[in-house]
């Protein structure tokens, strides 16, 4: 049973206390939902398998040159507030 003990152990780690209401369209909610049962299914999850037309176009996507994008260059420039010197 340590299945049920780790179930157990990461319902107490969870614990909903916190709430949110939100106004939402029902096409909205549908992508909510979608998302959070992704997340489920992503999290368990440990190999994630393509098929020979999905690996080329992730491949494809990854061979591409990265964007310009000069707001993030500017803020990569900025010191890290995280880091004393």
């Amino acid at each position: 049973m340590p299945y049920i003990g780790r179930t157990m152990q990461a319902d107490q780690n969870r614990r909903r206390n916190e709430r949110i209401e939100v106004r939402a369209t029902p096409e909205d909610r549908a992508l909510i939902d979608r998302a959070a049962a992704a997340r489920q299914v992503l999290a368990d999850r440990t190999d994630f398998v393509l098929s020979p037309e999905a690996a080329g176009a992730w491949d494809a996507i990854n061979e591409r040159p990265a964007r310009d994008l000069p707001g993030l260059r500017l803020l990569m420039q900025r010191p890290s507030p995280f880091v004393t010197e």
